[in-house]
């Protein structure tokens, strides 16, 4: 899996952004991204045993086509094709679109393609909970840390609260933070897009978890690339 690589201006913005947004508020807020949050090889198999699994399907109900396009293939000499020869070609018609789906889905870009939405989202979410639970879960007194996390080739994002925030804060309030992280990141600007998300973040948390005396910088501010 290929390494993003940010600019340091770009981690500058972002790092200078967390600092600004923390001055108002007692939340603490870690900032990851991540160039994918999984390979998804299992799903090139899933695309490839469906394949194979249709060509069984389709001389099924297809016998006579399959049956003439073999005996074509075998050079057109005979009329009917014994049943054993004619199984054989079948499980090597299988095997052939099997392995053939299966290189071309080992091309990350294309088995990304084919990678359903919902696969992507749920893959997405659960690589940003461990993190989560890695980078930010339970590291701060108050449990008031919160994590941005912005997966690049899913352009999907997530963001997740400590239970401190996560009990005052409604899941619709991140939404704001959301629409401009990823509104930016499709134009592939990834440091301005962390920035205006960790902006709306600082507003959300200033207005529930406002900036107490002596509130110490108990996470890190820079930018955690994956």
């Amino acid at each position: 899996m290929a390494r993003i690589s940010m600019t340091e201006a770009e981690h500058t913005l972002i790092t200078d952004a967390v600092a600004k947004a923390e001055a108002q508020t007692d939340g603490e807020i870690v900032t990851i991204v991540a160039r994918r949050s999984d390979a998804y090889h299992d799903v090139g198999l899933h695309w490839a045993i469906l394949c194979a699994f249709l060509v069984f399907a389709a001389a099924a109900a297809w016998p006579d086509f399959f049956q003439s396009l073999y005996i074509r293939l075998l050079g057109g000499w005979q009329h009917e094709l014994p049943l054993n020869l004619f199984l054989l070609l079948l499980l090597c018609h299988a095997v052939v679109k099997f392995l053939a789906v299966r290189y071309l889905l080992a091309i990350p870009r294309l088995r990304m393609v084919f990678t359903p939405g919902a696969t992507k989202h749920r893959r997405v979410r659960r690589r940003a909970v461990s993190l989560f639970r890695t980078a930010a879960e339970a590291r701060t007194v108050g449990r008031t840390g919160v994590l941005i996390y912005l997966s690049l080739d899913e352009h999907r994002a997530e963001i997740i609260a400590d239970q401190g925030i996560a009990a005052a804060v409604e899941p619709s309030e991140w939404g704001e933070a959301m629409h401009a992280l990823l509104a930016e990141a499709r134009g592939d600007r990834i440091g301005q897009g962390m920035a205006h998300a960790i902006e709306r973040v600082g507003v959300v948390l200033a207005r529930h978890l406002p900036k107490t005396d002596g509130g110490a910088n108990e996470l890190p501010d820079r930018l955690i690339e994956l």
